[in-house]
């Protein structure tokens, strides 16, 4: 994985590590005020109300209801003019909507190369600047909380996450990587400021846990680099510091879970991954997204079992393919008042287990279904054709490869799309195993070797 991906992972950990919010407490924040102040404070600011807005926005969000979520993010801002927390979570709300509705809230995507090369699917120019300025009033508001008392912990909480949020949003959605890496850069700076003046503040260590990991997994002499200019980190403390937040965090445990399912299937651990992933998608039944880390996490386990036990891969692909098929069940005859799976984004990932699990006729069956739903997502259509070829090279109809390969060029390039179709065009696809620890999404468990 290259740094921009690693730091990608950064970015999305540092917004979503602000996304629940600040934890509130007696502690270096409170010590540092006057008691006369923080009596006042107490008196003024209803801490009650505020908590239950910021929980029921936060289950609305991860239930994946953005505007039940917006509601709640929108009367904080009423109720609560001068604290940063309404802005933040609005443009966490907004955020992760964008990403959902463009198909980009799985890790997987940003282990595929592609996705930092070309822009054809650019981002709406009002999303965008609805992004800027509610990060812009958060900001402006956490910077006041500090200016006033430098030692405000929730405000600075509160400034390292705004600008991991920018840092996610410019390397997620607009793909602008240098402004993102300074954002991102911003906010574990922050965040690592905090925990001095605050061990116990253990919400930031999501932030700073994820920075670990990535620096500790580097290459070699990328990483001895990063060791002379003052980077340092290490793959055992980010997971360890990660896995206390899941463990003992207070409004950011299933933040740290939700991440942690990406990085326990990097590690190999697809078991432990796909406990974090069923017990998020127990607590939010609306969320078919944790259904589909769980059924994805399913399928990597069945791959790595499939020499050495394969009863046990077969009871896996087994019930990974059942999670797909109530997925597409939910998404043709959704339940009362249930948000729908989009078929398009069911039907590929579908195809891609398909696919790892060496079925390749049933996986390109699935991917063309994909790209054939009426108003489907335009880069999943480019997308789904691209890898509907490849299933098809893998199965060895090769002709009808090509036709796929074809009308790949003549869609949007989306992701470098276009010169993975022109390589398909010259010579086959060939699928390769790639070893559990290894393994980190589509990309990483089937590679082009041609």
């Amino acid at each position: 994985m290259d740094s921009r991906k690693l730091l990608s992972t950064i970015f999305l950990a540092s917004a979503l590590a602000v996304a629940v919010g600040a934890q509130t407490k007696k502690g270096a924040a409170a010590s540092a005020q006057p008691e006369e102040a923080v009596a006042e404070k107490a008196a003024t600011f209803d801490q009650k109300h505020f908590d239950e807005l910021r929980s029921e926005g936060f289950d609305a969000l991860f239930n994946l209801d953005y505007e039940g979520a917006r509601r709640r993010f929108t009367e904080i801002t009423r109720a609560f003019p001068d604290h940063p927390a309404g802005y933040q979570f609005l443009a966490v709300g907004l955020w992760l909507k964008t990403l959902n509705e463009s198909r980009r809230l799985q890790a997987s995507l940003y282990n595929n190369e592609g996705f930092y090369k070309e822009k054809d699917d650019q981002a709406d120019p009002k999303v965008s600047a609805e992004f800027r300025e509610l990060t812009r009033k958060a900001k402006e508001l956490s910077e006041a909380r500090l200016k006033r008392n430098p030692k405000d912990a929730d405000a600075l909480y509160y400034l390292g996450g705004v600008e991991g949020l920018k840092a996610a949003w410019g390397s997620m959605v607009e793909r602008s990587f240098m402004s993102a890496l300074r954002n991102g850069s911003d906010a574990v700076d922050h965040h690592r400021e905090l925990l001095k003046l605050d061990p116990d503040y253990t919400d930031a260590k999501v932030t700073v846990g994820m920075y670990d990991y990535v620096v500790g997994t580097l290459p070699p002499l990328v990483k001895l680099g990063a060791t002379f200019v003052g980077v340092r980190g290490s793959r055992k403390r980010g997971l360890a510091e990660m896995e206390q937040v899941a463990r003992e965090g207070r409004w950011a445990r299933d933040d740290a879970k939700s991440l942690l399912i990406a990085l326990l299937k990097r590690e190999g651990r697809f078991r432990d991954a796909y406990n974090y992933a069923s017990e998020l998608a127990a607590k939010y039944p609306r969320n078919y997204l944790f259904k589909m880390e769980a059924a994805d996490a399913l399928v990597s386990q069945a791959e790595v079992d499939r020499t050495t036990n394969p009863d046990a891969a077969k009871k896996s692909e087994s019930e990974a393919f059942a999670i797909f098929e109530s997925l597409l069940a939910s998404a043709q005859h959704p339940a009362p008042n249930a948000p729908r799976p989009p078929l398009d984004l069911v039907h590929y990932d579908y195809g891609n287990a398909l696919l790892v699990a060496g079925q390749p006729d049933r996986a390109a069956k699935e991917l063309l279904a994909a790209a054939a739903v009426p108003g489907a997502e335009s880069s999943m259509v480019t997308r789904a054709r691209l890898r509907a070829a490849q299933a098809l090279d893998v199965a060895g109809k090769r002709e009808e490869a090509i036709t796929q390969y074809k009308a790949v060029l003549a869609l949007p390039n989306v992701f470098d799309s276009h010169e993975d179709a022109r390589r398909g065009l010259k010579e086959p696809y060939r699928l390769t195993r790639k070893s559990a620890e290894n393994t980190g999404g589509e990309d990483a468990r089937a590679e082009k070797t041609n």
